[in-house]
């Protein structure tokens, strides 16, 4: 080997050398990654869609929040074993990433669908409760409930086939055959439903009451401008879950366990009151999906 190689050679060595100490400096690389043992305890990536107030977002201090959110933190401080890494995402990803093992588990007011259950682990304990309407006109206020809309022949937001909204309208025309919602399916997972509704583009959407609450009755939301000239019309509760990775059985029956000892306490009816305004819970007898 002549000088000039020797030379370069051992400039490489050296500066691999750095980078390999400079990285065992480093605290976040030395964390460990999802799946990994650190220090005897599991850490897991638990994915939250961060655009999903309030069911789950990122607060004014950048931390993760919503009810999904800290209700996993619940979770999390129940289980000795495992330690909980928060992944902010779109709700696209989360399903993308947790069906491929990116993430164990991702939380994002999901229902439940018989199609997501080829796809991910639903755990035996649902995460919370989720208030489901149409939001509406003011001029059409009268429309109470999806049995209402379809006696007037209005027309519905379009919903992506692989939003579990979908699935909720569709289970209704299929026990309710004489008298179905005009349902179409769209290319995107979900339309702007209040814009559509204010623009006559339809006469109503589905909605979640949170999202409704946050875009329109807060202050600074993007539809505020919009509080006397739209509605909500809750149609049905509906339970929540978290979806674990299909990998993840031992890390779903742990959520079970501590789950059920924190719905024996009043944690949960807390934070529904605290993220939505209103203890769900109260209705959950009433609940059939």
């Amino acid at each position: 080997m002549n000088v000039k190689k020797l030379v370069n050679f051992a400039i490489i060595s050296f500066a691999a050398v750095a980078i390999l100490a400079a990285c065992g400096n480093n605290p976040d690389s030395s964390s460990a990654s999802a799946g990994e043992n650190k220090d005897g305890v599991t850490v897991v990536k638990v994915a939250y869609d961060q655009a999903s107030k309030p069911m789950s977002y990122i607060d004014e201090k950048g931390n993760a929040t919503g009810y999904d959110v800290e209700v996993m933190k619940l979770v999390d401080e129940a289980l000795e074993d495992y330690e909980f890494q928060y992944v902010g995402t779109t709700s696209d990803d989360l399903l993308i990433g947790v069906e491929q093992g990116k993430y164990d588990v991702g939380v994002k007011n999901a229902f439940w669908t018989e199609e997501r259950t080829q796809k991910y682990i639903f755990p035996q304990q649902f995460l919370g409760l989720s208030s489901a309407g149409i939001v509406l006109k003011k001029e059409n206020e009268q429309i109470k409930n999806l049995s209402d809309f379809a006696s007037a022949g209005f027309k519905l937001a379009p919903i992506a086939a692989n939003n579990a909204q979908y699935t909720v309208i569709a289970e209704y025309n299929e026990k309710n055959p004489n008298n179905p919602v005009n349902l179409k399916a769209g290319e995107e997972f979900s339309v702007d439903v209040v814009q559509w509704v204010n623009e006559g583009r339809v006469d109503g959407g589905v909605i979640i009451e949170g999202a409704f609450n946050g875009q329109v009755l807060t202050e600074g939301g993007p539809y505020y401008n919009l509080k006397d000239d739209v509605v909500y019309n809750e149609f049905a509760v509906i339970k929540t879950w978290p979806l674990f990775n299909k990998k993840q059985q031992q890390f779903a029956d742990a959520y079970d366990q501590a789950i059920a000892e924190i719905k024996e306490t009043d944690a949960l009816r807390k934070l529904s009151v605290e993220f939505y305004g209103k203890d769900l819970f109260e209705v959950l007898d009433t609940v059939e999906r």
